[in-house]
C-alpha cells in the first residue's frame, strides 16, 4: 500500500493524491493550482504519475482547487470513473466549463500579445470546453452520504458530510491487501461551523491515518454573529458615503450566503429593501439554482424554508446579470448598488472591471470574505497595497477595504483539531496550507507522527 501526494503540498491549491492497492490505483482530487494565470507550467507540467494508469477518481468537492485539472487528466489518458456525490456532479460540470471557457480566453489574449511563430503555438489553452463536456462521459455512479461503495477488490469508499460546499465530502478508505488493513481519511475540505446553509462536517471515526487540509490550522475565525453585523455596518457604510459595495465571491457557497445575510437583513430592516443587489455572476446563477435541487444538503432550519415555499436566497431589488452587457452597464451606477461578483481571489473574472470602477472612489467599499492566496490581486488589495495594475493602468487603492474572515468555508484550527482528534490517527499527513500555518497546527496536534509532505512524495501505508 502506497500514498502519493501530486498536489497542495504546502501550498493551499491542486490537491491531488495517489493510494496504491492491491493494484488498484485511486486518485483522490484532481485540483488546479490557483493565484496567478491558470494556463501557467504548474498546470501544464507531468502530474507526477500516469494519467492511464489510474482507476478512478474520488472527488471530494467541485471547487477548481479540486476538480480544475480532471480534463487535463482524461486529456492525457486517464479512462477510470469519477465519483462524487450527486450535488457535487452538478456543481462539476458548471465549474468545468466555466473554467474552459476562462483557459479559452486566455489562451486567444496569450496569442494576440505573442506575435508569431513559436510563442504563438505555445498559447494553448489548458482545456478546451469540448474537453471539459468529455471529462463528464467519465463521471460515475453518485455517491451518499454514509454509504460504503466497493470500488475495487480490497478497495471500499465512504463519503462523510465535510459541510465546506454543496455535495463536499470527506473520502474514508478501507485498504486491504496480503492480509494488512488499513483506513486512511482524507479530509478534503472542512467547513466552517455555525453557517446557516449546510450541515456542519461530520466527526469521523477512528482511522489509522489522516491527510488533512490546514488552510487556516494557526488561526481561530471570528464568530459568524458579528462578522455579519460587520457586513451590514460595511454595507451602510457606503451607502451613507453614496458609493456602491463590491463584493469578489466565490461562484459555490459563499455567493449564496451572502444572499442569505443580505435577505435577512432587509427582512429585519437592518438594510433598506430598495437596496439594489446584482448578482453578477453567471456561474453563481446557476449554482443558486442547483442548490435549490439538493435539499439533502442543507442545515434544519433553511431546509425548512425550502419545504415551506420560501426562497432563502430571495430579496427585493436582486438582479441576476447573466450577460456581458449588462455587467458592463454596472459600472455606470455611482452609488448604492451592491455587486456580487466572481472571482473570490480577483484572479480573473468580471470582479476586475467593477474594481476597476470603484477602488480609486472613497465612496465606495471592497469587502473580501473569503480566502485570498499569495500571489493575487485580492491578496495585493487585503494587505494595503496603495495601487494595483488592472488591465494595464495602476489604479489608487481609495476605497474602504473591509476584510471579514468570518464567513469563511474552511474550519478554522479549533474545528481541525476537534476533527482529526476524533479520527484517532497515529498519522497524519498536512496538506493544503502554507507551510508556517502547517507548522502552527502540527505543534497542537496530539501525539503520533505528522507530515508535510513535498510534491511528488510517497509513504508505505
Amino acid at each position: 500500500m502506497k500514498l502519493e501526494f501530486h498536489g497542495a503540498d504546502q501550498v493551499v491549491t491542486g490537491s491531488c493524491h495517489l493510494v496504491e492497492c492491491a493494484g488498484t490505483r485511486v486518485l483522490i482530487d484532481c485540483g488546479l493550482y490557483q493565484g496567478g494565470h491558470e494556463l501557467g507550467e504548474e498546470n501544464a507540467q507531468d502530474f507526477g504519475f500516469d494519467p492511464a494508469s489510474i482507476d478512478c477518481v474520488l472527488l471530494t468537492h467541485a471547487h477548481l482547487d479540486h476538480c480544475g485539472r480532471l480534463p487535463l487528466l482524461v486529456k492525457r489518458g486517464f479512462r477510470g470513473a469519477i465519483v462524487t456525490t450527486g450535488a457535487s456532479r452538478e456543481l462539476l460540470r458548471l465549474m468545468l466549463l466555466d473554467a474552459a471557457h476562462l483557459h479559452e480566453e486566455e489562451a486567444r489574449h496569450r496569442a494576440r500579445h505573442a506575435g508569431h511563430g513559436r510563442m504563438r503555438s505555445a498559447a494553448q489553452p489548458l482545456y478546451t470546453i469540448a474537453e471539459a463536456l468529455h471529462t463528464m462521459d467519465f463521471l460515475g455512479a453518485a455517491a451518499r452520504y454514509d454509504i460504503p461503495m466497493q470500488l475495487a477488490p480490497g478497495v471500499a469508499a465512504t463519503f462523510l458530510d465535510a459541510g465546506h460546499i454543496l455535495g463536499s465530502a470527506s473520502v474514508l478508505l478501507e485498504l486491504a491487501d496480503a492480509g494488512l488493513r488499513r483506513r486512511v481519511l482524507f479530509s478534503g475540505d472542512l467547513g466552517n461551523v455555525g453557517r446557516p446553509l449546510l450541515r456542519p462536517a461530520a466527526l469521523p471515526p477512528p482511522v489509522d491515518a489522516v491527510v488533512m487540509e490546514s488552510t487556516y490550522g494557526d488561526r481561530v475565525h471570528k464568530p459568524i454573529g458579528p462578522s455579519i453585523e460587520e457586513l451590514y455596518q460595511a454595507v451602510a457604510g457606503a451607502f451613507e458615503r453614496g458609493g456602491n459595495v463590491i463584493i469578489p465571491s466565490f461562484a459555490l457557497e459563499r455567493a449564496q450566503e451572502l444572499l442569505y445575510f443580505l435577505r435577512v437583513a432587509v427582512e429585519s430592516g437592518r438594510l433598506p429593501g430598495t437596496m439594489q443587489v446584482f448578482l453578477d455572476s453567471p456561474m453563481a446563477i446557476s449554482a443558486t439554482e442547483i442548490f435549490a435541487r439538493h435539499p439533502e444538503c442543507y442545515a434544519p432550519q433553511t431546509r425548512e424554508l425550502f419545504l415551506e415555499g420560501r426562497d432563502p436566497f430571495a430579496l427585493p431589488g436582486l438582479h441576476f446579470t447573466r450577460e456581458k452587457t449588462d455587467s458592463v452597464a454596472l459600472n455606470r451606477i455611482s452609488g448604492g448598488a451592491i455587486i456580487i461578483a466572481g472571482s473570490g481571489m480577483c484572479s480573473g473574472g468580471r470582479v476586475r472591471h467593477h474594481l476597476r470602477h470603484n477602488l480609486d472612489r472613497h465612496q465606495s467599499a471592497i469587502i473580501f470574505v473569503g480566502y485570498a492566496a499569495r500571489g493575487t490581486l485580492a491578496r495585493r488589495i487585503v494587505d494595503g497595497a496603495p495601487s494595483v495594475t488592472l488591465f494595464g493602468e495602476e489604479i489608487p487603492v481609495r476605497a474602504r477595504i473591509h476584510t471579514i474572515n468570518g464567513f469563511s468555508a474552511h474550519a478554522d484550527q479549533a474545528e481541525l483539531l476537534r476533527w482529526q482528534g476524533a479520527t484517532q490517527a497515529q498519522r497524519s499527513f498536512l496538506v493544503h496550507g502554507e507551510p508556517e500555518v502547517m507548522q502552527k497546527l502540527a505543534a497542537r496536534l496530539p501525539a503520533g507522527t505528522v507530515e508535510m509532505p513535498v510534491l511528488h512524495q510517497q509513504y508505505s501505508l
